[in-house]
This record gives structure tokens, sequence and C-alpha cells, in this order.
């Protein structure tokens, strides 16, 4: 979801449907802390099937010429695999507790089955928010649209969750404004690593500094080989699942998510150990494939 409705929408969908489907519903505490894990390494890895969904990649692609052929062909294809086996491996781990989840259709607020216009409705505002997310006179005019139209059919719709939205917005924002400040010890770092090097490095840098900061001050330094180049992305968006800071859609499944983990809320060092198995596949299949 994330490589095509980007990975900030994709973060928030899922983590409401994780809330409600069995978050909300006794799973163990380790269960928890391995799906919040594992999440947020596939939302990370998971938008490099196009290049315009993840904030990592986006900040490359038009300067490196990365297109959707390019992104398919060199990470693409090892996101799903890397995402299919964590996946497949938490599963196995935790079935016996998964098992015991019952499962329910969807309603309204009321009770009742959603209409299907109204989820129509929600897939074609998907669309134009993807379609006009350069043009901000369209995309606020869409955006607008759609709180009132969520308004009106309020006996269908769940809270809208603009406090998640900002959490993303606010963190890009800082991005954009603090980011290039750190270029005077980062750019020095980056060129002076040969590729496997930089690749594990952009892993262990990503939780402390954003991988959308890395990469962005990636294309400030013209004499990054291709192969670098590729390191620092792939390495960038393996280790965005570490800490909440370490991917900008982070912070909105931690906003949806937190209150879930009782009073303490999330603890940073249980999510560093429940992404690191997934982060290490994903690692993995990243350089070896």
């Amino acid at each position: 979801m994330g490589s095509f409705i980007t990975e900030p929408a994709a973060m928030t969908v899922t983590a409401l449907i994780l809330l409600e489907r069995y978050f909300k519903r006794g799973i163990p505490t380790k269960l928890m802390y391995a799906t919040i894990g594992l999440l947020f390494v596939n939302i990370s890895i998971g938008g490099t099937l196009t290049p315009y969904a993840a904030p990592p990649v986006l900040m490359v692609a038009k300067q490196w010429s990365w297109d959707l052929t390019f992104m398919m062909t060199q990470f693409g294809w090892k996101a799903v695999l890397s995402i299919v086996l964590a996946t497949a491996i938490v599963t196995a781990r935790f079935r016996k507790d998964l098992s015991k989840v019952s499962w329910e259709r969807s309603t309204g607020r009321a009770g009742e089955k959603i209409p299907f216009w109204v989820s129509a409705i929600h897939l074609a505002f998907l669309a134009a928010v993807v379609i006009s997310s350069h043009h901000l006179v369209l995309f606020s005019g869409a955006f607008l649209f759609f709180l009132g139209l969520v308004s009106v059919t309020r006996e269908y719709q769940d809270d809208v969750k603009l406090r998640e939205g900002l959490l993303v917005a606010f963190f890009l924002g800082g991005l954009v404004v603090l980011g290039g400040q750190q270029r005077w010890w980062l750019e020095p770092l980056l060129t002076r690593l040969d590729a496997l090097p930089l690749y594990l490095g952009a892993i262990s840098l990503t939780a402390i500094t954003d991988n959308a900061a890395l990469t962005y001050l990636g294309t400030q330094v013209p004499s990054l080989s291709e192969t670098s180049r590729y390191a620092l992305v792939a390495g960038a968006v393996a280790g965005g699942g570490l800490t909440v800071i370490a991917n900008a859609p982070n912070p909105a499944g931690y906003g949806i998510l937190n209150s879930s983990f009782g009073e303490d809320g999330i603890s940073p060092i249980l999510l560093l150990t429940s992404a690191l198995p997934p982060t290490a596949i994903a690692a993995l299949c990243f350089w070896f494939l």
C-alpha cells in the first residue's frame, strides 16, 4: 500500500486496522511489539516499489533520475521478498496467539454495513490526493471537500485522525528546516566511506537522524557513485523501523497504537529490539540479492 497511496497514508490505515482487529483484543505484549516492529520496517521498505511514495526515495528520485522501472528492478522485488519472509516468521512464531483472535466483518459506527458508495468515495479521494500531491491549491480543495463529506456521512465514519497526520507533517517540516544544517558532519562521512561501510552506517544513522534526511544530504554530494547511492538509500530504508524518528510515517503509527501499550506507552528499547529481526532480513535482501 505504501508504494501507491504514500507511506504515511499506508501507516495510518494499517495502524488503525491493527488497533481495531488485534491491539484492542488483549493480545500478548510480545506480539504487540513484534507487530509494531514489523509494521515500521515493512512500511519503510514497502514504499520502494515506486519513486514517489517513500520520503527517502522521494528526496533522490528526481535528482538521480530513478524512475518506476529502476525502483521495481533494483529495490521493489527485494522489499517484497523481505516483507513476505519477515511477516511469515512473525506469524509462525505467534500462530497460537493469532488463532485465538476472532474475526468480525467491518461495520459502521451504528453497527450497519458500510455502503459501497462510502468506500468508493474514500478510494476516489485517495486517488485525488496522490494525483494532486504536488499542486497545493487542488490538494487543499480536495482535502476540505473530503472533510465535509466525512461530516455529512459521519454515521459511517470513524473520527478523522488529524493529530496523527499533523505529526507526520511537522516531522517532515522539521526535516526540511533542520536537515540541511546537518550537512557539515554528514557530508564528509558519506564521501569517505566505501559502499559496504556506507550501507551499514546508513542503517545505523537513520535511527537517530531520519532516513529522508540522510538521502536528502546524499543528493548534495555530486561525487557519490551509483553503488554508493544505492547503498545509501537501501540502508536508509532498511533501518527505517528501528526508532520512532527513523522514518517520517512512524509518528503516525506511534500516535495511533501508543495507548494500547499501557500508561508508559511504547518502550523505545523494546521497539528497537522488536524491529531488529525484520531489519536484518531487509538488510540481507537489499545487499546480497
